[in-house]
């Protein structure tokens, strides 16, 4: 077989038109509630640094990251939302929608706020939602 020929073979196969069925947009073990919770670990970890510390380079810093971090958990958080969770979790597990709305807001306030509460708030609701991921995956 020339190679031609197999490069036509190769681009048929892929312009096939082939049903697949997944409940997220990949298979599987791509989405994850830790990526989130990592980043909002930080956020927390930089607001009792920025407590500690009365060096002014170092706390502009501080907040700079950690406005970076949040905004990453913002991310996460809304990619496992739209993506990973689908009309049979949410018929499941009723309080899915809210929890992700509070979980974002609550992202939201640990961008303005170096109250280290505030980012063990936002750890909270990161737990709340993997208890919730946890389940979906044993079913």
């Amino acid at each position: 077989m020339t190679l031609a020929a197999r490069v036509l073979g190769l681009l048929d196969t892929f312009s096939t038109p082939r049903t697949v069925h997944a409940h997220c947009d990949l298979m599987c073990g791509v989405y994850d509630p830790a990526q989130a919770r990592i980043e909002a670990e930080s956020v927390k970890a930089i607001a009792e640094k920025y407590h500690d510390s009365d060096d002014e380079v170092f706390r502009q810093r501080a907040v700079l990251i950690k406005e970076e971090r949040a905004e990453l958990v913002k991310h996460h958080l809304s990619v496992l939302w739209t993506d990973y969770f689908k009309p049979p979790h949410v018929e499941q597990f009723p309080q899915l929608h809210d929890l992700f709305w509070r979980a974002i807001k609550k992202a939201g306030d640990a961008k303005k706020s170096m109250d280290p509460a505030v980012g063990q708030e936002l750890l909270d609701l990161i737990a709340e939602i993997d208890g919730v991921f946890v389940k979906t995956k044993q079913g």
